[in-house]
């Protein structure tokens, strides 16, 4: 009597050839689920929908990377008014918040200067009473200067009307605005209502600071005036801020001179 064949040699006869894949299809198993949890899932991003889950080796969803910002924020530069100061100064009585909004003085200017032109748009804030064909000749006086920044050729000025102003054909605004207003205008500055600034394309005077003048002017409006106008409208040519080169110098026009002359002497042009 021959002996009772093994549990293996059972399970041999039983199945056969099966008996053999089975252990091998559960190593393969095994393996394929190891080489799944160690290299990722690659997506053609480019044909999905900007939104759709992209899926990862662990099935997990992960939201897709948002659109990219396209919005450009306005260009800014002003002078940060100073702490403590009031806006109110001096004896000379200006408006401290018109409406918050702007008129266009409706006049066009002879070109002013060689080079190449940079037509301008002037505006001044509703509510403010300032002549507004007063101001504008003041901006033309100062740009046509040829110590201005016209100088030697350099660019030349011109001012344009409302038609313009519409349409957008102009290089930069200077504007006429009221302490009061100067967030409204130059949002983010931080001018304090105390400092003029430019924002974006315009050129923000603060009607404060045209009435009165700065400290360091010591009463000279007519000058600071000039100054200003220059400064801010340096600000939109694309030029930044100097610093002073050193006691008894004469100011760079783009030194913040309403915070203080550090020692330099006052000057309202860019070639002086």
């Amino acid at each position: 009597m021959s002996p009772r064949p093994g549990r293996l040699r059972r399970f041999l006869d039983a199945y056969g050839w099966r008996a053999y894949a089975i252990p091998l299809l559960a190593v393969a198993t095994v393996l394929t689920l190891g080489q799944m949890a160690f290299v990722p899932v690659t997506t053609d991003a480019a044909a999905m929908p900007l939104g759709t889950p992209v899926p990862t080796a662990i099935g997990t969803p992960v939201a897709a990377p948002p659109a990219p910002v396209t919005a450009v924020p306005p260009a800014l530069e002003g002078d940060a008014g100073p702490a403590g100061v009031p806006v109110a100064t001096g004896a000379v009585a200006f408006t401290q918040k018109g409406t918050g909004t702007v008129s266009v003085v409706d006049a066009t200017s002879p070109v002013f200067g060689t080079g190449p032109l940079k037509r301008f748009v002037v505006e001044t804030e509703k509510g403010i009473g300032v002549d507004g064909a007063a101001f504008a000749r003041a901006v033309r006086s100062t740009l046509s200067d040829p110590r201005s920044w016209g100088h030697g050729g350099a660019m030349s000025f011109q001012q344009v009307g409302a038609a313009a102003a519409a349409a957008h054909r102009y290089d930069f605004k200077v504007a006429l605005i009221s302490p009061g207003s100067m967030e409204v205008f130059c949002p983010g500055v931080g001018t304090g209502g105390y400092t003029s600034c430019r924002y974006a394309d315009r050129a923000v005077i603060n009607l404060a600071r045209w009435a009165t003048a700065v400290p360091d002017y010591q009463g000279d409006v007519a000058t600071y005036r000039l100054y200003v106008v220059n400064h801010e409208v340096g600000h939109a040519l694309g030029h930044h801020h100097e610093f002073c080169a050193g006691p008894g110098q004469i100011a760079p026009v783009m030194q913040q001179q309403t915070l203080g002359l550090k020692g330099c002497v006052k000057n309202a042009w860019p070639y002086p």
